[in-house]
């Protein structure tokens, strides 16, 4: 093929081209909305797949997706609702997950015969109980072969003023205050008072989601340390009241 048809063919098929009609705009948008819509769809199938089997985490992540990328999709109005109460169940999950991993059961053998056994929380935020920084406490649980069961907070720095007695403020969640009977050992072993009533701490610490316990301190005046209690497993302790 010589030069002069080459450029004969070229503009043949330039102006061939040139005679298509344009791409309809209209046509154009449909397409990409049926395209989305589909996709859409696919993600729906996934979201409820995942919804009806109740694995909520899986189901709210690919209702996330969804509602990100194609909010004003059919399947996302479609979802909208069950995908809420996915969310909901799935951030459930995650909080029990946490506050469960709250607590530390521990479970010693005693030289004497059987097995102390104990469960244990840090309060939330620590408490500044002396004139030095803020500190953990403590609260336990604890049921030994020999000396029964009892409750009882420990600090790490400072003091209890309970020595002769105390009153305790014990509050469940927003309800209003309890008071409770405390007492401090005269003992150097550990900064531990004791709540009189375990058993009826213990239901306390089972019926809330966040229990508190104000208690006065030798610095002067009174603390509270707050202790999500939520995640508490009552079957550890098989002796203490299971609900």
């Amino acid at each position: 093929m010589n030069l002069r048809t080459a450029l004969l063919c070229t503009a043949i098929t330039l102006g061939l081209a040139a005679c298509q009609p344009a791409a309809d705009p209209e046509a154009e948008r449909a397409r990409q909305a049926a395209a989305a819509e589909e996709a859409a769809a696919d993600m729906a199938r996934q979201f409820e797949e995942n919804y009806d089997a109740e694995n909520w985490q899986l189901a709210k992540a690919h209702g996330d997706v969804l509602l990100s990328q194609y909010p004003e999709s059919e399947a996302a109005a479609a979802i909208k609702e069950r995908h809420a109460d996915a969310a909901q169940r799935a951030n459930d999950i995650r909080e029990d997950e946490r506050t469960a991993a709250l607590w530390a059961y521990q479970r010693e053998p005693q030289a004497s015969g059987g097995a102390q056994i104990s469960a244990a929380i840090y309060a939330k935020d620590n408490v500044k109980t002396d004139d030095g920084s803020a500190r953990p406490v403590r609260l336990i649980f604890r049921d030994h072969p020999e000396w029964g069961t009892s409750a009882y907070l420990t600090l790490e720095t400072g003091d209890f003023d309970c020595y002769s007695g105390c009153d305790l403020r014990v509050t469940l969640d927003d309800a209003e205050p309890v008071t409770m009977d405390g007492s401090r050992p005269d003992t150097d072993e550990a900064i531990a008072m004791f709540i009189e009533d375990e058993k009826a701490l213990w239901r306390h610490a089972i019926a809330a989601d966040v229990l508190s316990i104000e208690f006065p301190v030798k610095a002067g005046g009174t603390r509270t340390a707050v202790f999500e209690t939520r995640g508490l497993d009552p079957s550890n302790l098989p002796k203490w009241p299971q609900e």
